[in-house]
C-alpha cells in the first residue's frame, strides 16, 4: 500500500508549473495511477477540503482514481462517517462508521443499535428515521423541537438536514393538515452527527415536529420513513424491506410507511404496518398516541 499525503504537494520537474495546479495535479495523479496498475499496489492519494467539504483546487483528479472517499466527523461528536461518493467498480453513497475511543478510531458493527443508544420513547418530538446509506439499512433518531417564538420572524435552525426539506415540510404541514408554526421556533437535530440525505426522512420529520408541537410523545417502538409531496400525498420510497428488516432485528414492532398496506405486511409478517397516504392521515397517527402522564401538582396540565 502507497499513501500520499498530500497529492497537492507532490510535483514532477518534468512540468514546469508550481505543485498543486492543474498541470501538476493530472501528471502526478496520472503517474501514481500507472504504478498501481503495474505492480498491484493499492495506492491512496490524500487531498486537501476546503471549509465546505469539497476537494480543494482542481477536482481533476476525481476522474482518475477508482474511488473517491470522505471522511466526515468533527470533534463535539464520538462517530466519524466513511463515505464512498464514487466508485467505478461498486455502488456509490456506502458509508463505514467508526467510533473515536481513547485507542483510536474503532469499527461500530451495528450503527443502527450505537445511533439509538440514548433515544428516549416517552419524551415528545423524537422520532425514529429507517433510512439507507449507501446499502446498508441504518436507524436514526431525529429530534425535533416547537416552541413560541419571541421574534417576529421565527428561527428555523437544522443540523444534520437540507433546511430546504423541513421549511417544506412545514408549508405542507399548514396547507394540507391545518397545523401552523408560524409563530415558533423550529429545531431539528439529527442525533449522532450523521447527515441524512434522503427524501424518505420526511414522515419522521413531520411526526417528530407533530409531536413537539402538540407536547405528546410517539408510539413507542415505532419508525417511519416517507417522502412528502407538495400535495400532501406520502410517496413510496425504496428498499422498503431491508429498511423493516432492520428496525425488527432492534426490537421495533410498529412502522408508519406509504403505499400498500397489505404488500409491506407481506414484507415484515411479524410487524404492524401503519400505511398512510397523506400527511392527514399521519397527523392522526400522531394525535391518537398516549398522551403524556399529567403531573399531579398541576392538575390538568400533561
Amino acid at each position: 500500500m502507497l499513501i500520499i499525503d498530500s497529492i497537492q504537494t507532490v510535483w514532477t520537474p518534468a512540468i514546469e508549473a508550481a505543485p498543486g495546479t492543474v498541470s501538476q495535479l493530472r501528471e502526478t495523479a496520472q503517474g501514481l495511477v500507472h504504478f498501481a496498475k503495474a505492480s498491484g499496489a493499492c495506492v491512496i492519494l490524500v487531498g486537501h477540503v476546503t471549509k465546505d467539504g469539497q476537494i480543494a483546487g482542481p477536482r481533476v483528479i476525481e476522474h482518475m482514481v477508482d474511488t473517491v472517499l470522505y471522511f466526515e466527523g468533527d470533534g463535539s461528536h464520538q462517530f466519524r462517517i466513511l463515505r464512498a461518493v464514487k466508485n467505478r467498480f461498486g455502488p456509490g453513497d456506502e458509508i463505514g462508521v467508526f467510533e473515536m475511543t481513547d485507542k483510536g478510531l474503532a469499527e461500530v458493527a451495528n450503527p443502527s443499535d450505537l445511533f439509538l443508544s440514548e433515544f428516549d420513547a416517552s419524551a415528545p418530538g423524537m422520532a425514529v428515521f429507517a433510512g439507507i446509506e449507501g446499502t446498508r439499512p441504518l436507524l436514526v433518531e431525529i429530534q425535533a423541537l416547537v416552541a413560541p417564538s419571541p421574534l417576529a420572524t421565527p428561527r428555523r435552525a437544522v443540523i444534520g438536514w437540507d433546511t430546504g426539506r423541513l421549511a417544506m415540510v412545514i408549508a405542507v404541514l399548514q396547507a394540507h393538515c391545518g397545523v401552523s408554526l408560524a409563530g415558533h421556533d423550529v429545531y431539528l437535530n439529527v442525533a449522532g452527527g450523521l447527515r441524512i440525505r434522503e427524501p424518505a426522512a420526511d414522515l419522521a420529520a413531520a411526526a417528530a415536529l407533530i409531536s413537539s408541537l402538540s407536547a405528546t410523545p410517539l408510539p413507542e417502538r415505532c419508525v417511519y420513513f416517507g417522502e412528502i409531496g407538495l400535495s400532501g400525498a406520502i410517496r413510496p420510497v425504496s428498499r422498503v424491506g431491508a429498511r423493516l428488516r432492520e428496525a425488527l432485528k432492534l426490537g421495533f414492532e410498529r412502522a408508519v410507511t406509504p403505499g400498500d398496506g397489505a404488500r409491506t405486511k407481506k414484507t415484515a409478517a411479524k410487524m404492524a404496518i401503519d400505511a398512510v397516504d397523506t400527511l392527514a392521515a399521519l397527523t392522526a397517527h400522531c394525535a391518537g398516541a398516549h398522551p403524556p402522564p399529567q403531573d399531579p401538582r398541576t392538575p390538568g396540565q400533561g
